[in-house]
């Protein structure tokens, strides 16, 4: 009934708070319903842990600002994909302690839960640190594809060999850290603009690890919970793969993001010049339009600007403006970055506008308002093979009778290349910090 519920912007939140009602019955229908003998000292640990857990998971959330919000989802996802490995090597502790060979069948699910929750917790760490900026480049080791098979191909055959002959701790603790290498060298490499594509992907395989564990301790709802998980986030990652028209294995292993050094130099040529809008032109340009669009980018989230940019679209409408957003499926940091971003400011969802279908209005557009977004409208996507977002789909601003890009500086987006769209005729920059900036556009529209 949660997931339902999440169909629809209006009872979205509703349904993650039922969702959520309904984990917490199932961890203490785990407890209480537990067959055996349970010691006092063992309940203490368990509802110890969960307060921690507990006090610690809501000032977090609590206090994380939007802009963190992807790091924060990479963090959550990777202490997952870390339960799931420490799982599986406890229960491997079990069956050594017992000293009797356990049925292949709960081999198979104890490794593939070590296996894959390593993998998704270093991936997701990583994922974390680029997000965050700590590790804002790309690594690109020599013969990085040819390495990373091999890697791949070698923690296989080690987790089906530990599976066969029930191995030993020493094999156990080797291969979560094979794991653990594999995760790395799997995320490193990826850049800025695949980070959304990522997350999902690493969501996706915490969710089968989860899945794995409830195979291990006959636990239907930890089956049920992984596999709804894991079957999401690989829909959702294929999904936008579709939406960047590439596969999925060129984005793990073409490292799509972040592209060859030939590629950024070709991608990051001058064009021409650029020519910057006054605040009092725009306002006299916007009110005068009958159809705005509004592209909202990282750079909102950043200067926390969706309050006032709904200010704006309400006044606009007030005077016979048609506004809408067009919402890029891999536009901000994470999956659904924007649509999130926009609902905190009380946006009506109906305006928010996906890229295939808005694609078709730009042309009959009077004003498309860029505000912090780059690569999403970077008309190199489509004519430049030598930039590395070549065959990334876009939302299609440059169609439209006047564009203004709002931006802090000429700085390169987050896949490290120049934007065209800046040097077009038709475009103005309109610089400066997106909350001030667009305060003092509003205040200016006020005016007249």
């Amino acid at each position: 009934m949660g997931l339902k519920m999440m169909g629809n912007a209006k009872t979205a939140r509703n349904g993650n708070l039922l969702g959520a009602i309904g984990m917490t019955l199932a961890i203490f229908g785990t407890i209480f319903l537990h067959e055996g003998d349970v010691t006092g000292m063992i309940y203490g640990m368990i509802f110890g842990a969960i307060a921690l857990g507990t006090v610690i998971g809501w000032m977090t959330a609590k206090k994380v600002q939007m802009t963190k919000m992807p790091e924060l989802v990479s963090m959550f996802n990777g202490m997952g994909g870390l339960c799931a490995a420490l799982i599986s090597l406890i229960e491997f502790t079990h069956l050594m302690s017992s000293g009797e060979a356990a049925p292949i069948g709960t081999m198979i699910a104890i490794v593939a839960g070590l296996v894959i929750g390593s993998v998704s917790f270093s991936g997701s760490i990583i994922a974390f640190l680029k997000l965050n900026g700590t590790m804002n480049k790309p690594v690109r080791l020599p013969s990085y594809n040819m390495l990373n098979n091999i890697v791949m191909l070698a923690v296989l055959v080690f987790a089906g060999y530990v599976a066969m002959t029930g191995g030993s701790m020493m094999l156990a603790y080797g291969l979560f850290a094979s794991a653990l290498l594999y995760g790395i060298l799997f995320t490193i490499p990826i850049g800025g603009a695949d980070m959304p594509v990522v997350i999902s992907l690493l969501n996706s395989f915490t969710g089968l690890a989860a899945a794995f564990g409830g195979f291990l301790y006959g636990n239907k709802i930890m089956l049920t919970g992984g596999i709804l998980v894991g079957s999401a986030g690989t829909l959702l990652t294929l999904v936008m793969c579709k939406a960047m028209n590439r596969p999925l294995s060129n984005v793990i292993f073409g490292a799509f993001g972040a592209g060859s050094a030939a590629a950024a130099a070709g991608g990051s040529e001058t064009k021409g010049t650029t020519k910057e809008v006054s605040v009092s032109d725009l306002a006299v340009l916007m009110n005068y339009s009958k159809k705005v669009v509004i592209v909202p980018g990282y750079g909102l989230a950043v200067a926390q600007a969706q309050h006032v940019i709904h200010e704006l679209e309400m006044l606009l409408e007030e005077r016979g403006v048609e506004v809408k957003y067009a919402i890029h499926p891999v536009a901000g940091r994470m999956p659904g970055h924007m649509n999130v971003l926009l609902a905190e400011s009380n946006v009506d969802y109906g305006k928010l506008v996906e890229m295939d279908e808005i694609n078709g209005e730009f042309e009959t557009t009077d004003v498309v308002l860029i505000v912090g977004a780059n690569d999403v409208v970077n008309p190199a996507a489509k004519d430049n093979p030598a930039s590395p977002i070549y065959g990334m789909p876009i939302l299609e601003a440059y169609k439209a009778k006047n564009i203004v890009i709002n931006k802090r500086s000429m700085n390169a987006g987050y896949a490290g290349i120049d934007n065209e769209l800046f040097y077009n005729p038709k475009a103005s920059m309109f610089f400066g910090d997106a909350k001030k900036a667009l305060t003092t556009l509003v205040a200016e529209l006020k005016t007249m």
